[in-house]
């Protein structure tokens, strides 16, 4: 009977650890418009710029529906975004660090609302991201959204 209850607590791990798991996708070259069905008949909602990262909620068809940085679900057509992954300064004054520690040189500062192409995927709290200008270093996980 122990044997059985470990079996169904490690699958309810496995289950809940894959639906936590989040799916982000970028707006591609061109911005993208968010609808509140999915269909080009439903009500425009808004206009995202290209380079945004958007979380991948629900696909349905040629249809995805996405969450942004303030929570708001909305839906878009899927071939508008790109898996090349970027994220979202979410703080004012955000650090961009030679390395990945608090104590190393600062190689820029971002301000919130910027928009960065993720380099490596987060670690120890850090991800290696690269500004437009080329400019690469760590931002702290805290002060983005997108991963």
């Amino acid at each position: 009977m122990t044997v059985a209850r470990l079996i169904f607590s490690l699958l309810l791990l496995s289950v809940s650890a894959v639906a936590t798991a989040l799916d982000f996708k970028s707006v591609g070259a061109t911005p993208a418009v968010l609808y509140d069905a999915p269909s080009l008949k439903g009500n425009k909602l808004y206009i995202v710029p290209r380079g945004t990262p958007l979380e991948v909620v629900l696909t349905y068809g040629e249809w995805v529906k996405v969450r942004d940085i303030s929570g708001d679900m909305a839906w878009t057509q899927a071939k508008g975004l790109t898996p090349k992954r970027s994220v979202l300064v979410k703080v004012a004054n955000a650090k961009v660090r030679t390395d990945a520690d608090d104590t190393s040189t600062v190689v820029f500062s971002a301000d919130k609302g910027v928009i960065l192409e993720l380099l490596e995927p987060a670690a120890n709290d850090w991800t290696k991201v690269r500004h437009r200008d080329g400019a690469t270093g760590f931002i702290r996980n805290s002060d983005i959204w997108g991963i």
